[in-house]
C-alpha cells in the first residue's frame, strides 16, 4: 500500500496517549516523521519507542502547551531541523459541570489548554507555513462544539473556540497554501475514559460504560485509530480540496440524535 505522507514532518500535541498516540503512529505508518509534543515526558517517549519499533521515525519533546514561551522555544528547536509541514492540536482537558458548578478557576484551567494551547501551536507554526506558501492545519474539536451537552459548560466553551478559530485560520490563510480543517468526536473508548468511570462509578462502571457506549446512535464508543484514519486523510494530498471544514465522527451522534 502507498504510503501518503513520505517526506512530510507531522508534529502532534498530546500524542503521548489517546487519540494522539493513535495519530501518531498512523501518520508514522504513513510515511511521516513525527515531532511527539506532550505534557508527560515519559508518555511521549513510549509513543517514540512505538514507531521507532516499527521502523518509523519520531522525535518526544516534554512541553505545557499552555505556556507559551516554552511552545515558543520547542517548536523554534523543531524547525531547526524540519519543517512542520502537519501540526495536529490535539492536546486537552475535560471538564464535568455546568454553569454554576464551573468555577472561574475550571475555565481558566480549561482555556489555558483548550484554546491558549491550540494558538500558541498555530502561532509558533503559521509564519513558516506562510514563508513556504504550504501546511496542514488539524484541531481536535468535539461534538460539543455544535451541540448542546449536558454538564459540560466549560468544556463546550472552549471546543466551540478551536471550531471558529478553526474557521479563522482557513480563511485568513487560504492564500498561503495552507489548510486548516478540524475533527469533531463524539465518545471515544480511550484511558481518559476507564479513568474516568473508575473514579466516579467504581461501582457500576460496566453499567455506565455500556449507557455511555449506547449514547450513540451506532451503539458503541469510537476508536481513537478510526479518529487517526480521518486526521490521516485529511493531512494528505487526497484532501488538497479540503480547508475551513468541521469533521463529525461520532456514530451519528450530531445529526441522528437531534
Amino acid at each position: 500500500m502507498q504510503q501518503k505522507l513520505i517526506g512530510k514532518t507531522a508534529l502532534v500535541t498530546g500524542g503521548g496517549s489517546g487519540i494522539g498516540e493513535s495519530v501518531c503512529l498512523k501518520l508514522a505508518a504513513e510515511g511521516a516523521r513525527i515531532r511527539v509534543v506532550d505534557l508527560d515526558g515519559e508518555s511521549a517517549d513510549r509513543t517514540v519507542e512505538r514507531i521507532e519499533g516499527a521502523g518509523g521515525e519520531a522525535t518526544a519533546y516534554e512541553c505545557d502547551i499552555s505556556n507559551s514561551a516554552q511552545v515558543k522555544e520547542i517548536f523554534a528547536a523543531i524547525l531547526q531541523s524540519a519543517d512542520i509541514d502537519i501540526l495536529i492540536n490535539n492536546a486537552g482537558i475535560a471538564h464535568v459541570g455546568n454553569l454554576e458548578n464551573a468555577t472561574e478557576t475550571d475555565l481558566d484551567r480549561l482555556y489555558s489548554v483548550n484554546v491558549k494551547g491550540v494558538y500558541n501551536a498555530m502561532q509558533a507554526s503559521i509564519g513558516r507555513m506562510k514563508e513556504r506558501q504550504s501546511g496542514v492545519i488539524i484541531n481536535l474539536a468535539s461534538v460539543a462544539s455544535s451541540v448542546g451537552i449536558a454538564d459540560r459548560f466549560a468544556y463546550s466553551m472552549t471546543k466551540g473556540a478551536v471550531l471558529t478559530m478553526t474557521y479563522s485560520v482557513a480563511k485568513d490563510y487560504i492564500n498561503d497554501g495552507i489548510r486548516c480543517n478540524c475533527v469533531a468526536p463524539g465518545r471515544v473508548h480511550t484511558p481518559f475514559v476507564d479513568n474516568f468511570l473508575q473514579k466516579n462509578y467504581p461501582d457500576t462502571r460496566d453499567q455506565m460504560f455500556e449507557s455511555l457506549s449506547k449514547s450513540q446512535p451506532i451503539g458503541r464508543m469510537g476508536r481513537p485509530d478510526e479518529v487517526a484514519a480521518l486526521i490521516a486523510y485529511l493531512c494528505s494530498d487526497e484532501a488538497a480540496f479540503i480547508t475551513g471544514s468541521n469533521f463529525p465522527i461520532d456514530g451519528g451522534f450530531v445529526t441522528l440524535n437531534s
